[in-house]
C-alpha cells in the first residue's frame, strides 16, 4: 500500500510539473509567434507615435522607464530588507518582537499590489506633493518587493556557519565588524540574486504604477520627479483601447525577454553560489 501511495504521489508530482511547463511553453511560443513580426530595431529605439498613440513608433521610453523604475525600487527595498533582517537574526533579543515584525512583514506581503497603488497615490502623489513621478511609482513599487527579498535575505543569514560567527567573535571582533567583513561579503551573491528576482517582479507589475507614476506617453525622464512609461502599462493600454495588437504583443515579448534575462542572472547567481561551496 506505502508503495503504491508513493508511486501515485511521483506521479502527481511530475504531471503537475509537466502541466506547469507545458503551460509556461504555450504561453511564450504564442507570443513570440505573435510579437516577432513587430520585433525592429525601430520599435525598440524609437518613441510611440500615430494616432491613436502607440499605433505606430516603438517603446523605447516604455523601456528605459521599466529599469529606471526597477533600479529604484530594488535600491530602495533591499536597503529596508537587508537592514530588517540583520537586526532580526543578530541585533533582535526579543521574540515577541521577532514575531511581530514576522507578522509585518506576511502581512505586507499579503497586500494587493493595486492597494499598494493607492497607498502611494494618497500618502506620496498626495499628501507629500511628490507627483506622478518616477520616485513615488518606484517607491511604491519597492515597498511591493520588500517582503519577497527580507524572507530571502534572512533565510540566507540564518543558513550561515554559526562556527564561523563564533570564531571570530572569539578573536575579540564586534559583531558590525563581523557582519561587514565576513557575514554580507560570504552572502552577497545570495543577495543579489534574491534583489535581482525581485526586480524581475517589480518590473512586470502594473498595478503599483498606474496611479502613482506611470503615463501613456513621456520622454525618457530627465529627473525623479518626471513622469514615466512603463512596459506593463503601455501593454494595458495598448491592450485595453485596442489600439494595436501587433505592439501589445511585441510589447509583451520585450517585457518577457526582459524578465528572462534578470531571472537567467538571479538562476545563475544562485547556481554559482552552490558551486562555489562545493
Amino acid at each position: 500500500m506505502k508503495k503504491i501511495s508513493s508511486i501515485l504521489f511521483n506521479a502527481w508530482i511530475l504531471l503537475s510539473g509537466l502541466l506547469a511547463l507545458l503551460s509556461a511553453a504555450f504561453i511564450f511560443i504564442y507570443i513570440v509567434k505573435n510579437g516577432f513580426k513587430a520585433m525592429t530595431w525601430e520599435f525598440i529605439l524609437s518613441n510611440p507615435a500615430g494616432i491613436p498613440l502607440g499605433s505606430e513608433g516603438g517603446i523605447l521610453p516604455a523601456i528605459i522607464g521599466s529599469l529606471l523604475l526597477m533600479l529604484i525600487s530594488c535600491v530602495f527595498a533591499s536597503i529596508l530588507a537587508i537592514s530588517t533582517a540583520v537586526y532580526i537574526v543578530f541585533y533582535c533579543k526579543s521574540k515577541r518582537m521577532e514575531s511581530l515584525a514576522h507578522v509585518v512583514i506576511q502581512c505586507m506581503a499579503g497586500v494587493p499590489s493595486i492597494i499598494l497603488g493607492l497607498f502611494g497615490y494618497t500618502f506620496m502623489v498626495a499628501n507629500l506633493k511628490m507627483g506622478r513621478s518616477l520616485i513615488s511609482a518606484g517607491l511604491t513599487s519597492g515597498i511591493m518587493i520588500f517582503p519577497f527579498i527580507q524572507a530571502r535575505v534572512e533565510k540566507t543569514f540564518r543558513e550561515f556557519s554559526s562556527s564561523m560567527l563564533f570564531s571570530s567573535y572569539a578573536l575579540g571582533t564586534t559583531k558590525l565588524y563581523t557582519l561587514l567583513r565576513l557575514v554580507l561579503p560570504q552572502s552577497i551573491k545570495d543577495i543579489v540574486s534574491s534583489v535581482t528576482l525581485a526586480g524581475g517582479f517589480a518590473m512586470g507589475a502594473a498595478a503599483p504604477i498606474i496611479l502613482t507614476g506611470a503615463v501613456i506617453f513621456a520622454p525618457i525622464p530627465k529627473s525623479l520627479s518626471s513622469p514615466v512609461m512603463a512596459l506593463p502599462f503601455h501593454l494595458y493600454i495598448l491592450t485595453g483601447e485596442g489600439i494595436s495588437t501587433e505592439k501589445s504583443y511585441g510589447t509583451a515579448l520585450v517585457l518577457i525577454l526582459l524578465l528572462f534575462i534578470i531571472n537567467s542572472v538571479s538562476i545563475s547567481l544562485t547556481f554559482w553560489r552552490k558551486e562555489a561551496a562545493k
